[in-house]
């Protein structure tokens, strides 16, 4: 059955996603909600063909979360970025995903986009409002990380088509000049897994590219 998302995406190049419900941790526990965070985004499957004010009370969301990186987990130098992302990131605000696994397909679906883009410019979910693909997602995740790479964020000034020229031009020859591999790279590094949401998917599934 064809299936639509009550998270949409909104107005052509504004990159914002309206988040149809959101559940906080205050809420009563002993059910779903209990157990989810603030700004967790909740993504609903329902029938096309129904409203959504029709949507069961029970329903059980698929939960999402913020802060996000999906990228080619095959290629050697998104895994470079990824590690230092997480050794800079003392908070923990970024968590990571590989685009080869199954947890990533929510996270496209509800940004309408597809393995190919991500192939092309990784991803990055904001929050409920927002997500960010090539040189303005990499800018935004530095702003989530201590001085000095925060200040890095500040070449948003830089127009977009100059920024996403020179990164689709790295992101092209990246496996001529880095390498890939044919598994996620993380797998070889497993003290990293804590930061990916996909890691028991990781743990006990190896992909191939």
């Amino acid at each position: 059955m064809m299936m639509m998302t009550t998270l949409r995406r909104g107005v052509a190049g504004a990159s914002r996603l309206n988040a149809s419900r959101f559940f906080s941790s205050s809420l009563h526990s002993g059910g779903v909600a209990g157990d989810l965070a603030a700004d967790d985004l909740v993504l609903d499957d329902v029938p096309v063909s129904a409203p959504v004010t029709s949507v069961k009370s029970d329903t059980i969301p698929t939960l999402l979360q913020p802060r996000v990186v999906i990228y080619d987990g095959v290629c050697h130098l998104c895994h470079r970025g990824v590690k230092l992302v997480i050794n800079a990131d003392k908070d923990r605000k970024i968590k990571f995903c590989c685009l080869q696994s199954k947890a990533a397909e929510p996270y496209m679906r509800i940004c309408g986009v597809d393995r190919e883009d991500v192939l092309r410019r990784f991803l990055f979910i904001e929050g409920p409002e927002a997500y960010h693909q090539g040189s303005t997602a990499a800018l935004k995740v530095l702003s989530y990380l201590p001085l000095p790479y925060s200040a890095l964020s500040s070449l948003m000034v830089v127009p977009i088509p100059i920024r996403d020229a020179a990164y689709d031009y790295i992101a092209k020859k990246r496996y001529d000049w880095f390498g890939k591999d044919t598994n996620c790279l993380v797998l070889k590094e497993k003290e990293l897994l804590e930061r990916f949401i996909d890691r028991d998917e990781m743990i006990h599934k190896k992909w191939s590219d």
